[in-house]
């Protein structure tokens, strides 16, 4: 640090990172009390291990090569470039930034924040997916979603200067497709190929709610993924940067905050947006499901996930009807998806973060359309076709698809779903006698099955 100046603004700078992902920590402990609440008695320990051990599973691998993907593949499959690999190689493993050094303060803290934002992802397809997962399916999954999927579309479509921002003017400030449609549409993958808990479709193809156990676990849990998600939307932002020191491509000379794309914005403009959307959320999931709570709750973080996409440009006003619309659309889509293809998502995860977040993105390109996806000069302007494809890319094409193909080979290697015996018995029978003998049980009806064939 070669002025006094510069010291304030780099320790500043890291403690704003270190003081979000504390914060954010708050989304998986939501999370965790969320699945628990939304489980039955007999599966609430295999949830909450499952949820749990994505964190050293996740961490580990996105110091390994997550963060270096980010770094290396803005370029995308060479769109607009190769490999950065000098770009990437301070944020390798072995590299020095990558460790205790008092020349960079910024790399540790900055790398949290996203591996936050990868334990989010994994977690979104974690609630989806209980009652009936093997942890060790899920955990594969969670490292795929958290240190590669994701990183990769937030690589083409959340850095300054990915192949989306340049060519398709693709914006999505708060990540309502980097993070959110992404893992909604993994989930969705995962889900198809799994199949409903046992019980969830009576014999005629009718779905039946399986109710959560404990509704103010979901509650608690919900509201502080709201909290958590708070500080999330600061952690995607730049706390303080001089124009001068990113090629003059910010207007002014006052040093201002930033948005990924570092494009001006500030903490008092997302605080109006964040809190309109979520309202606008919360009512309309209200008066959708006729007061049902589980809904009004899951109904403010969809709105908050719609509007995300261009929540550094809304109106407040725009914000809160954007998430009321995203809300709306999302509830219907999941009873219809439930109903036309036997879906069982059993806590909404891909309406709320997949549907919405899809939503978002489509409405951003409209009520946005023309304006800068980024300052940097030669860069598309936001568009309603550039959002769609951009949509398209994050649910399907780095979403469903890859967490299909994965589940169908997990499946026919008998990885992915427990025994029919165990599901019935509980999954918290996993490390007990009760299961090794309800799996005994089932590989000795197999083989008598065999043998009379």
């Amino acid at each position: 640090m070669d002025s006094n100046i510069a010291a304030i603004t780099t320790i500043f700078t890291e403690f704003y990172y270190w003081v979000t992902v504390v914060i954010m920590f708050l989304i998986h402990v939501g999370f965790c009390m969320y699945e628990v609440g939304a489980s039955r008695r007999r599966n609430h320990l295999h949830t909450l291990m499952k949820n749990t051990m994505l964190i050293p599973l996740v961490t580990i691998t996105f110091f390994f090569f997550g963060w270096w993907i980010y770094w290396a593949l803005p370029n995308g499959p060479g769109f607009t470039g190769g490999i950065l690999w000098d770009d990437a190689a301070p944020n390798a493993p072995w590299s020095q930034s990558m460790a205790t050094n008092l020349s960079d303060r910024i790399t540790g803290v900055f790398w949290a924040a996203f591996l936050l934002f990868s334990w989010t992802a994994a977690s979104i397809v974690s609630g989806s997916v209980i009652e009936r997962i093997r942890s060790g399916a899920f955990w594969i999954h969670a490292v795929l979603i958290g240190s590669v999927f994701w990183i990769i579309d937030a690589a083409w479509g959340w850095h300054y200067a990915g192949w989306m921002v340049q060519l398709l003017g693709y914006h999505d400030a708060y990540a309502s497709g980097v993070i959110h449609a992404v893992a909604g549409g993994y989930a969705l993958g995962v889900l198809v190929v799994l199949g409903p808990r046992l019980g969830k479709f009576a014999a005629d193809g009718t779905p039946r709610d399986i109710m959560p156990h404990n509704p103010w676990l979901v509650t608690i849990g919900l509201f502080l993924i709201y909290t958590g998600f708070w500080g999330f939307y600061a952690a995607c932002n730049v706390p303080l940067i001089d124009p001068e020191g990113i090629g003059g491509q910010i207007t002014g000379i006052t040093w201002t905050a930033t948005n990924i794309y570092l494009g001006p914005t500030s903490l008092s403009a997302i605080t109006f947006n964040f809190l309109m959307s979520l309202s606008g959320g919360l009512l309309i999931g209200y008066l959708v499901s006729k007061g049902d709570p589980f809904w009004t709750y899951s109904g403010g973080l969809a709105g908050v996930i719609t509007a995300s996409a261009g929540n550094d440009l809304y109106h407040p006003i725009q914000a809160m009807l954007i998430a009321g619309v995203g809300t709306y659309c999302a509830y219907k889509l999941h009873y219809w998806v439930e109903r036309k293809f036997k879906i069982d998502d059993a806590v909404g995860a891909v309406a709320v973060h997949g549907y919405a977040g899809f939503i978002g993105l489509i409405i951003c390109g409209f009520v946005l359309w023309g304006a800068p996806a980024s300052p940097y000069e030669g860069y598309a302007t936001v568009n309603p076709l550039g959002q769609f494809a951009g949509a398209i890319i994050m649910f399907v094409v780095l979403g469903f698809i890859p967490a299909f193909i994965v589940s169908k080979i997990m499946a026919s290697l008998g990885m992915l779903r427990v025994p029919p015996e165990v599901e019935l018995l509980g999954l918290d029978f996993r490390e007990n006698e009760a299961y090794d003998n309800a799996i005994a049980d089932v590989k000795a009806a197999e083989a008598a099955k065999t043998r009379s064939s």
